[in-house]
């Protein structure tokens, strides 16, 4: 059998690079990313092609932004996806490495941020879970500062990409995973949970916190985003095969603020 052809468009960095100038990429700005390799078609140099082209679209005054994140450092009794047993829980707090921005790969949000995380003179926020990295001359002033004890709220590089009116670009990437939205969460009335994690301990090693956080969930944002692209501008286009939308930061979380007061049960902030 003979194996299967590539799926296109064909992808190049030049090709990409223009097509991000089209949707009104501009030169010197700071971008927020999030990404969806595979919708893009067939990319030639895959991941290290994408962040070239966005490096380029940007220019050399540009940053260029992307979450980090590692859910996978977190409360086992927590996880579904699978669960692991019970027994494992307690073994499994006492052994967890802790978070090092230099070391701890991404998890969960593609090939594109990891790509970035060990791009060459890249910086990455310090917090265990909810980490950003930028690769730019704003880099250091997006990612200090981030608060252990913040996840996505205003001692985050979220607060810090509003301030600086960078703008969110989705590529190939929907709602859900616009983590703008959630420093909305932080400016409106919501739950306030227990977060456990590993974190490094004196003298080396790790121990376990648990710290009390604000409740986040993604839970609805894909009929938030819905909303918001109806009601506000939101510029809309194609690169490769994929979907892409370029919205304001702080469009994005004004936005989300009111609807989110709005729409969201106490409820489903604790079940996400």
């Amino acid at each position: 059998m003979s194996p299967t052809p590539p799926t296109g468009p064909l992808v190049t960095r030049a090709g990409l690079a223009d097509e991000l100038r089209g949707l009104g990429v501009r030169s010197g700005e700071t971008l927020l990313v999030h990404s969806s390799l595979s919708s893009l078609g067939w990319v030639c140099g895959g991941a290290v092609a994408v962040v070239q082209a966005l490096l380029d679209a940007l220019g050399p005054d540009g940053t260029l932004v992307v979450p980090t994140q590692t859910g996978d450092l977190s409360d086992p009794s927590l996880w579904r996806h699978p669960p692991v047993p019970r027994e494992w829980w307690d073994p499994i707090r006492e052994s967890m490495p802790a978070y090092d921005p230099l070391v701890t790969p991404s998890r969960g949000v593609g090939v594109v941020p990891e790509t970035v995380r060990t791009w060459p003179g890249a910086l990455r926020s310090a917090h265990p879970q909810t980490s950003f990295a930028a690769v730019g001359p704003r880099a250091a002033e997006i990612v200090e500062g981030h608060a252990p004890d913040c996840r996505l709220g205003e001692r985050s590089p979220l607060a810090r990409l509003e301030e600086r009116g960078a703008r969110v670009l989705l590529l190939g990437a929907g709602y859900a995973t616009c983590t703008a939205f959630h420093l909305a969460e932080y400016r409106i009335p919501s739950p306030v949970v227990n977060v456990g994690r590993p974190v490094r301990a004196p003298g080396g090693g790790s121990r376990w916190e648990v710290v009390r956080e604000v409740a986040i969930t993604s839970e609805r944002f894909e009929e938030l985003g819905h909303d918001f692209e109806r009601d506000r501008p939101v510029v809309r286009g194609r690169a490769g095969a994929a979907e892409a939308r370029l919205f304001p930061v702080a469009d994005a979380v004004a936005y989300a603020e009111r609807w989110l007061a709005l729409h969201r049960s106490r409820e489903e902030w604790v079940l996400g």
